[in-house]
């Protein structure tokens, strides 16, 4: 009876019952009669089970293109397979050359990452010490664009690709704004000194560049326009470096390995600021920091590595930053949520948060995982040689080392041991001709390695993940 009932049913009201099911279940669905498969496939529900599975996690956005909501379902899911999998035959490998001297930063610059239509590519852009910087199709593995030779060499990127904007600077202090598109240039500013740290802002209020520069100075400037909003002297004639918070809203400040303790701006204050009155800032009670990172689940949690009182061991202190907001002022407030010292056989040298309660650190050769108490929670040691760089995003972790290797780790995201797994190794060229990786980066679809050549130059190395594209 329940079955002719359910056959009896109109569309309107399978459409709401099938609202309830997942995937595997909707298919079952079709195969019973035209009228189920019909409906099964209505684009409403399809969009609701996109939205269910991604749309919560913000790093992860929903950009449909050209195609159904029901393309997008399988090919986003067959993407997470072949990221989990990391079979041979999941990968298109490339190696892309083209830059006469070393490759010192890349970036992403596809504005829509999660996108598999037609227009779906990975880009990246990179600088080098040949003056240039340069576009690259990491699919095809080619050259997009290159700009006219700079007068110096290129150090650092920062990328908007909402925007369709590259930012660079190189030894001078001279910034330049590149439309990622077609390589030309859009704006520039010459800094007092040179650069020594530059963030991306994509504040509520708009986008805007932070750069700390050799004197000490933090610069806050418009894009795509590159003028000045603020100027703030934060440690007088000290090189030092900044990390934004996930939301945007605050920047720490660092002089690395001095006495004087790292400041946290609240990044408002640098938009508007005031003419009778500082930004304001609160300084973090530890001294000797040498690494920080923020929770990427949390608003304002901070994890700062530092000597201890004796100056002798290190620490690593979580703090959670606030702001008191009055009618005229803001007031910082840093409260320590835990502090634990590391073991003395750790010198770590890379710094990343993963959740709310992670800290990962590579040491060497070894990748180390602990929560902010200090309990350690696993230890990979999957490299032959050093690691170089670290990428960390919701699914994946990605380390690149002198061994001319890529490990490729999951998060497990059922809440169950271990919380990453070791999944699979991405190999590089002739131990011959190159020195091994020094940089690593990754979309959805791509990972993009920088592999430094003995001659003193740098290659990419793309590893395309193969989507079916709806």
């Amino acid at each position: 009876m329940a079955s002719r009932m359910a056959l009896q049913l109109g569309p309107h009201e399978l459409q709401h019952v099938f609202s309830f099911l997942e995937a595997r279940d909707l298919l079952r669905a079709a195969q019973v009669n035209k009228v189920w498969n019909e409906v099964s496939m209505a684009n409403e529900l399809w969009r609701q089970l996109c939205l269910r599975r991604w749309a919560p996690c913000k790093a992860l956005p929903v950009v449909l293109g050209t195609q159904t909501w029901r393309q997008y379902y399988f090919c986003r899911s067959e993407l997470e397979f072949r990221v989990k999998s990391g079979r041979p035959q999941d990968f298109i490998c490339k190696a892309i050359s083209g830059h006469t001297g070393t490759i010192d930063q890349l970036a992403y610059v596809s504005p829509h990452e999660y996108r598999f239509d037609e227009k779906a590519r990975s880009v990246v852009c990179t600088v080098s010490s040949d003056c240039t910087v340069r576009a690259w199709d990491l699919q095809e593995g080619t050259e997009i664009w290159s700009s006219p030779v700079q007068p110096a060499p290129l150090v650092n990127l920062v990328a908007y690709p909402q925007l369709q904007l590259v930012v660079t600077v190189d030894t001078q202090g001279l910034i330049r704004g590149w439309n990622t598109d077609t390589g030309s240039e859009w704006a520039f500013f010459s800094l007092p000194t040179s650069c020594f740290s530059m963030e991306a802002c994509d504040h509520p209020e708009g986008s805007f560049l932070l750069v700390a520069c050799a004197e000490g100075n933090l610069y806050t400037m418009t894009v795509p326009q590159l003028q000045v909003v603020s100027r703030v002297a934060t440690f007088p004639h000290t090189p030092v470096s900044l990390t934004c918070s996930p939301d945007k809203q605050w920047v720490l400040v660092s002089a690395q390995d001095s006495d004087l303790g790292p400041k946290a701006f609240y990044t408002q204050p640098l938009l508007h600021p005031s003419e009778d009155r500082l930004p304001a800032s609160a300084t973090l009670p530890i001294r000797l920091s040498s690494r920080a990172c923020w929770a990427p689940e949390e608003a304002a949690r901070l994890m700062v590595t530092h000597r201890d009182d004796s100056g002798v061991h290190l620490v690593i202190t979580t703090f959670e930053l606030k702001a008191n907001k009055s009618r005229d002022r803001v007031s910082i407030l840093a409260q320590q949520l835990a502090s634990f010292p590391l073991p003395d056989t750790m010198t770590p040298h890379l710094m990343q948060g993963h959740g709310s309660q992670v800290i990962l650190l590579t040491s060497g050769s070894e990748l180390v995982l602990f929560n902010i108490h200090g309990l350690q929670l696993l230890a990979f040691q999957d490299h032959q040689r050093p690691i170089t760089s670290v990428w960390v995003d919701p699914d994946r972790v990605i380390t690149a080392a002198l061994d001319l290797s890529l490990c490729v780790y999951v998060w497990n995201k059922e809440n169950t041991s271990p919380i990453l797994k070791s999944c699979y190794h991405l190999l590089g060229g002739s131990h011959r001709w190159a020195s091994g990786f020094t940089h690593v980066k990754s979309d959805s679809r791509s990972i993009a390695g920088v592999e430094a050549r003995s001659t003193g130059t740098s290659i990419l190395r793309s590893y395309c993940y193969k989507v079916q594209l709806g």
